[in-house]
């Protein structure tokens, strides 16, 4: 949490910094920061598939979970995704959130390995 120099903690947090998208083959893979505005269960944490053709949406996958202190304020609670690239030769995507957590995406079968 941020302290605003009197030692008042404060509840608020910037956003996210854009993550760039990464494609592969024929599917764009792209980070969805604010997922509770779209119905899903938190922010952070969630990449969607696109076809680059269409731009249609072919799949959401939620890579981790965020746990929530109903106490706290929930966007000082955030986790959101730092990075995502592809792995050279192997068709999975790298992650990093911003606690520098690291998760293996197997897009093929849309399951997630946290190392």
């Amino acid at each position: 949490m941020n302290d605003d120099g009197l030692g008042m903690p404060m509840g608020k947090r910037l956003g996210p910094d854009d993550v760039p998208p990464v494609t592969i083959g024929d599917t764009r893979f792209e980070i969805i920061h604010w997922g509770r505005e779209r119905g899903l269960g938190q922010n952070g944490g969630y990449i969607a598939a696109y076809d680059v053709q269409s731009g249609s949406e072919l799949w959401t996958l939620k890579v981790y979970h965020v746990e929530y202190d109903e106490k706290m304020e929930s966007d000082v609670q955030d986790v959101f995704i730092e990075s995502m690239e592809e792995d050279a030769g192997s068709g999975n995507l790298n992650i990093t959130d911003e606690g520098g957590k690291k998760y293996v995406v197997n897009i093929a079968k849309q399951t997630i390995t946290c190392l």
